[in-house]
């Protein structure tokens, strides 16, 4: 198998569309921005604009499709937003009730998608500052969790932020915050750092979304607002039918990581 991380946006997105990869996208396509996947009825997508706008940190907004149209065309002009995302989840009244590989079937003439800024295009940049990713180097997903912190209610959604967590080195926490920083498009710095009960995790080990990864001697929990937010906004609100991304499990865009950056 060719080296993931070297695959072009166009050849991942194939890979997927062809079930050749139904795992998570964190490694691929390395210097390229992935996305979170939100999808709701065009009577809905206002509401939810509204929600990412009060929100930017966990629902930065990267691409809105028209009514109707599965093509991303500002990040993927090329791409299909049906098909071309390892899993999804399938929500209906709030309830998580289908993980599939396709939502074709699921597609409606109302539908509006939103993508939204992820973590993982912020991963390159720790690496090629000497920082490690335990989920990279374990070939797992991302640790996510439900918080105490409030997102700012709009319309018809509210509830709680999630954010995910990379164990970082004591020494390399700073420098972490400082690349991070340097794209708020993507989640930008961190929300958190240390004492994960101070924002309701009451058990590290036990993520809400994703796997639990070590945290080792002389490391340091750090929290970054997650696109994974809509889900447990779609937990508390129930719309009708909401279609979003399995965690960690990501679009993949055409659009270079330093796109969304701050020189």
């Amino acid at each position: 198998m060719s080296n993931i991380a070297q695959l072009s946006p166009a050849e991942a997105r194939q890979w997927i569309r062809e079930g050749r990869w139904v795992k998570p996208t964190a490694g691929m396509s390395n210097g390229y921005a992935q996305a979170n996947l939100a999808i709701l009825p065009k009577e809905l997508a206002f509401d939810f604009l509204l929600f990412c706008q009060r929100n930017p940190k966990p629902c930065p907004v990267l691409d809105v499709t028209e009514a109707g149209s599965p093509v991303p065309r500002l990040v993927a002009p090329d791409a299909d937003i049906r098909t071309d995302i390892p899993k999804y989840r399938i929500y209906r009244d709030g309830e998580w009730v289908d993980e599939v590989t396709d939502i074709t079937g699921y597609w409606q003439d109302d539908m509006v998608a939103f993508l939204l800024g992820c973590s993982f295009s912020f991963e390159s940049a720790l690496m090629n500052n000497g920082i490690s990713i335990r989920h990279i180097e374990d070939g797992c997903n991302v640790p996510m969790y439900k918080t105490s912190i409030p997102c700012t209610p709009a319309g018809r959604f509210e509830g709680p932020m999630v954010v995910s967590m990379r164990p970082i080195p004591e020494k390399d926490v700073v420098r972490a915050v400082q690349v991070t920083s340097r794209f708020p498009a993507v989640h930008g710095a961190p929300v958190h750092i240390g004492h994960p009960e101070a924002i309701g995790i009451q058990n590290i080990h036990k993520p809400d979304f994703g796997d639990a990864v070590a945290i080792k001697e002389g490391e340091v929990p750090v929290f970054w607002a997650c696109g994974v937010t809509p889900q447990a906004v779609a937990m508390q609100v129930k719309p009708k039918l909401m279609i979003t991304h399995a965690p960690g499990h990501m679009f993949i865009t055409d659009q270079r990581d330093e796109q969304y950056g701050v020189l």
